[in-house]
């Protein structure tokens, strides 16, 4: 068993005897001599010569561990440099990881990254970079590994699909800076449609979404699709400055409610939002996490918004950062949780569950989830607790891209189809808005001829199902849409064939049924 596990369980350990009765195990005081005389008598007898600043830090992690899933400590150094990652002043994959119990695993993927151009999805398992395994590692170190200088590349392994028979899959991923920006897409469905997908939290996230919706109605939208699939979150001050926007004043978007008094807080609009009667409808996935889950919480429990997608993912505790002497490191710790207006708790539940379990309920109904905790919207309308956002509309997810795929997007295998029919499309607009519905012709010209180099290459015998097939399509298309076009061709191949958005698109009838406000 390696060292870091090691110490890892005996700081968890170390944890659950400081929290018992003082008269059954002595004072703290009495508790750390012990830790720090069983760290010498290891560092003395041991069978193999341990580094002891190693066990002090798996000790650390193992303490934090057995507190919640997200808390977390980091070196100063890695601070630094997340900071700078996340500011736009450093190149990466494009990932964001946290911390499992067999490993890494990736939170969300940053739209246009690297890591999404490589397939590389929320959900995959991090093994190793460059054929260095990263057992072991905090999400923090492995995330050193996965930034650099712009335009270096690396490999990784990851495996995907249940923890106890995975696919394995191989990727090569560019590093490239992270632009951090909340607006991802901002775009017209149809003459009065408009849609916008939020990617993260940042600090002129307010700002931002005004902006790109006032850009919108100049353009003749009347109602907007709001978009927070994938979103991991970010600042909750954000998200209330954001959700101020489509609310009138005074209105609570969440609580927190912490152990101590400081944590206690009730976070309300200031002003009247400029957008508070335009009809609102709104994406989530179980990609969706932390202030977008606040947000979209907050939207449903005042009948503000119709919900579709899935199940969001259930992450949503108040964290604080300290500083640790006497290098000034940082631990990220868990002060309080994030409460919705009706009283339902996002945070989903940990206590008792290994961490696989955690990550492997994540927007789903497995045994973390208690849904028969029933809420109160505003009007009356009943609203699930349980942990995450229950939708008000449940849309199928899409099929999971096999481990083959990613074998072939990382040979260049579907870029190449793709390059080469889109060379054979004409640059008229027509061809263009002729292929953005060519469905039939995607699977013809491009599908099938991916699979043919699929079950001759790897010599594997694909036939996907419909709905898988249809993905491929849409994947492939999209590839050939930027190729041929531009952006602005692949942008609006995103909201003419995004199935999410198509369905949300016939529920207009629903939310002026939820809110009121006729779209």
């Amino acid at each position: 068993m390696p060292v870091l596990r090691r110490a890892a369980r005996l700081g968890a350990l170390l944890l659950a005897l400081a929290a018992a009765p003082a008269a059954a195990q002595g004072t703290s005081y009495e508790q750390l001599q012990t830790f720090s005389s069983l760290l010498n008598q290891i560092r003395s007898s041991y069978v193999d010569s341990v580094a002891y600043g190693e066990l002090v830090q798996a000790a650390i992690a193992g303490v934090l561990e057995s507190l919640d899933p997200h808390s977390r400590f980091v070196s100063r150094a890695a601070a630094e440099r997340e900071m700078a990652y996340e500011g736009g002043n450093l190149a990466g994959a494009g990932i964001v990881l946290d911390e499992v119990e067999y490993g890494l695993t990736v939170l969300a993927v940053y739209p246009r990254s690297g890591a999404a151009r490589a397939g590389v999805s929320a959900g995959d398992r991090l093994i190793a970079v460059n054929d260095t395994s990263v057992f072991g590692l905090t999400a923090s170190e492995a995330m050193g590994r996965l930034i650099g200088e712009k335009g270096r590349k690396v490999r990784l392994l990851l495996t995907r699909g249940n923890v106890l028979a995975p696919d394995s899959v191989r990727v090569q991923v560019k590093f490239d800076i992270v632009e951090p920006r909340s607006v991802g897409l901002a775009r017209m469905v149809d003459a009065t449609t408009g849609y916008l997908r939020l990617d993260g939290f940042w600090a002129k996230g307010r700002e931002e979404v005004e902006r790109a919706i006032k850009d919108l109605k100049g353009k003749g939208m009347k109602r907007l699709i709001f978009d927070l699939r994938g979103n991991p979150g970010g600042s909750v001050g954000a998200a209330v400055e954001i959700a101020s926007l489509f609310f009138p004043e005074k209105t609570l978007i969440f609580k927190t409610l912490g152990r101590r008094s400081t944590a206690n807080n009730e976070f309300f609009t200031e002003t009247d939002g400029p957008f508070r009667e335009l009809p609102l409808m709104v994406l989530i996935d179980d990609g969706s996490a932390s202030a977008s889950e606040a947000l979209a919480g907050s939207l449903q429990d005042h009948d503000r918004a119709l919900i579709l997608g899935r199940r969001s993912f259930g992450k949503a505790l108040m964290q604080r950062l300290f500083l640790v002497p006497p290098q000034n490191d940082v631990v990220w710790l868990t002060v309080g949780r994030i409460v919705t207006p009706s009283g339902r708790i996002i945070q989903r539940a940990y206590r008792g569950l290994k961490a696989a379990q955690y990550y492997s309920f994540a927007g789903g109904t497995g045994i973390s989830r208690d849904t028969s905790l029933l809420y109160r919207t505003d009007k009356g309308r009943e609203v699930r607790g349980g942990g995450g956002i229950q939708p008000d509309v449940v849309l199928p997810g899409s099929p999971e891209l096999p481990g083959w795929f990613s074998v072939a997007a990382d040979s260049g295998w579907y870029e190449a189809i793709a390059d080469s029919v889109a060379g054979t499309l004409a640059t008229q607009p027509a061809a263009r808005a002729a292929w953005m519905g060519a469905g039939g012709e995607w699977q013809s010209r491009l599908v099938e001829p991916f699979l043919g180099r699929i079950r001759t290459r790897l010599n594997l015998n694909v036939t996907p199902d419909g709905p898988l097939a249809a993905r491929l399509g849409r994947i492939l298309a999209y590839r050939a849409a930027e190729v041929r076009w531009g952006p602005d061709a692949a942008d609006e191949f995103t909201v003419r064939n995004d199935p999410d958005i198509l369905a949300a698109n016939q529920r207009w009838a629903d939310v002026q049924a939820v809110t009121g406000m006729k779209p």
